[in-house]
């Protein structure tokens, strides 16, 4: 896949400050503010930055966790995970594969069938309704 390069300039122009602060920064939203978090229409959820599918709408559950959650990316070749010990402890982050922007992060006590649960923040992400690959 061919990566997106771009200044961090750039991304500012691009990007609101909340999206810039959680793509290019590696923030995160406050917990239950998200506005895909309660979200149910049907679609691909695509990076705020770059536009690539990263999940389908019917791979995102409840989680409780205060963030949307799926069991698994549309593809598994659009997002990269990479070790994050920036909270004191060790966690799994998620990348878009395409522009490096920060999603979120991935635990292994997901629902079937995969065990995963990506907790993806909102602004990283842009709903695409029109996809209908999503609910075929």
């Amino acid at each position: 896949m061919e990566k997106i390069k771009k200044t961090e300039e750039e991304w500012r122009r691009q990007l609101t400050p909340e999206q810039y602060h959680i793509l290019r920064e590696k923030g995160t939203e406050l917990r239950g503010t998200g506005k895909y978090l309660h979200e149910k229409r049907q679609g691909t959820y695509r990076c705020a930055a770059c536009g690539l599918p990263l999940f389908r709408s019917d791979a995102k559950f409840d989680s409780g966790s205060g963030w949307p959650s799926f069991y698994e990316p549309a593809d598994p070749e659009n997002v990269t995970t990479e070790l994050d010990e920036s909270a004191g402890m060790p966690r799994t982050e998620v990348l878009c594969s395409r522009c490096e922007g920060h999603l979120g992060h991935v635990f292994d006590d997901g629902p079937l069938p995969t065990g995963m649960r990506y907790c993806i923040d909102s602004e990283a992400l842009d709903l695409d309704t029109e996809d209908k690959s999503a609910v075929e």
